[in-house]
């Protein structure tokens, strides 16, 4: 029998396991590449079968970022590791006012894990790739012994295109500037939660796991060189990333409790695992610091577009050389918000 007819035979996807020889480079590799990823990736660049894409970029600035998903469960509601691994690569270029050219993704598989639920899962960061505008253009395998692993791994890496003067950096917050958050907060955290056996319980909540690069162009659209910065606030949640920004910039903040958006269900799952939403993870919000004089309209921009309804201004930076993070209480009272001091949920994304 030749080559190309072993590599066509199909795999057994309904009810087949990952074994050590998929990750071993011979006959059955191909088959999972074929079967799987190159099927539910399908591009031009992907379709050359080579270790690397060869392509041709935009003159300007490029933006690269790189990450890891390593989340429990796969699967959650409103998305799973595939469409995620691709929406956070997007996001973190996105928050450079990037546009995606290509991605990358990099698979650790553990040995007898479903084949159904692999290709599952590429199919979703296929689609994800593909309704951002983007394109999985190469990647890689790897197989690693039962117990070694944990079910799958992924490895992203993604480039972008950066508009000409648009300078976003996390040092360029100064007093007086306006915070802007994009929604609600606490979907994601609480969404993956629901679904942890030791934790489980019922919620309408979905995860909010979703391109920002759409919003983003929009908002540089209207405000352009008066943004400052723009951040996702994934682990550790919105409180993390004040905190962040203001050691970068060497500044305070002072936001406003009542204007921060929190769906009800967040609220009474956060009450019942003892957590504070301001700490759970996000993967389809950002946080924008804008020069007073824009706020206004670039609110305006983002509630306009689908990824940002709910935007509110929440509060403003402010001069302090202790660089804290300071909220008005919906009672009026004063509060603190500090770095976690550890992992408030493990494996979020």
């Amino acid at each position: 029998m030749s080559l190309p007819r072993l590599r066509a035979r199909k795999l057994d996807i309904r009810s087949g396991l990952v074994d050590l020889s998929h990750g071993a480079g011979g006959r059955a590799s191909a088959q999972l590449i074929d079967g799987i990823f190159r099927e539910a990736f399908d591009n031009p660049y992907l379709a050359q079968g080579n270790d690397q894409a060869v392509f041709n970029v935009p003159a300007g600035r490029m933006a690269m970022s790189t990450d890891g998903y390593v989340i429990w469960p796969l699967f959650f509601p409103g998305g799973d590791i595939g469409s995620l691994a691709v929406h956070g690569t997007i996001n973190d270029l996105a928050m450079a006012g990037a546009q995606p050219l290509h991605l990358t993704a990099s698979y650790i598989i553990e040995e007898g894990f479903p084949l159904a639920d692999l290709q599952r899962i590429a199919q979703s960061m296929g689609r994800a790739a593909a309704d951002a505008g983007t394109a999985i253009v190469t990647g890689d395998t790897k197989v690693v012994e039962r117990g070694k692993g944990d079910g799958v791994f992924i490895s992203t890496t993604g480039i972008g295109l950066v508009p000409a003067g648009l300078e976003l950096s996390g040092d360029r917050a100064r007093p007086g500037d306006c915070v802007i958050l994009s929604g609600s907060i606490g979907d994601h955290g609480i969404a993956v939660m629901s679904q942890r056996g030791s934790l489980g319980f019922e919620t309408d909540i979905l995860s909010d796991s979703a391109p920002l690069h759409g919003l983003v162009a929009a908002m540089i659209d209207v405000a352009g060189p008066s943004l400052r910065l723009m951040r996702d606030p994934t682990r550790g949640g919105l409180a993390a990333t004040l905190n962040e920004i203001a050691q970068q910039s060497g500044c305070g903040f002072r936001i406003e409790e009542a204007k921060i958006p929190v769906h009800p269900a967040v609220l009474a799952a956060c009450e019942l695992l003892g957590l504070d939403p301001l700490n759970v993870a996000n993967e389809g919000k950002l946080v924008a610091v804008v020069a007073p004089a824009a706020a206004d309209r670039l609110l305006a921009a983002m509630r306009a577009h689908p990824t940002g309804r709910q935007a509110s201004i929440i509060g403003n930076v402010t001069e302090d050389d202790l660089h804290l993070v300071q909220m008005t209480t919906s009672f009026g009272g004063g509060r603190i918000l500090d770095w976690l001091a550890g992992e408030q949920l493990p494996r979020i994304c």
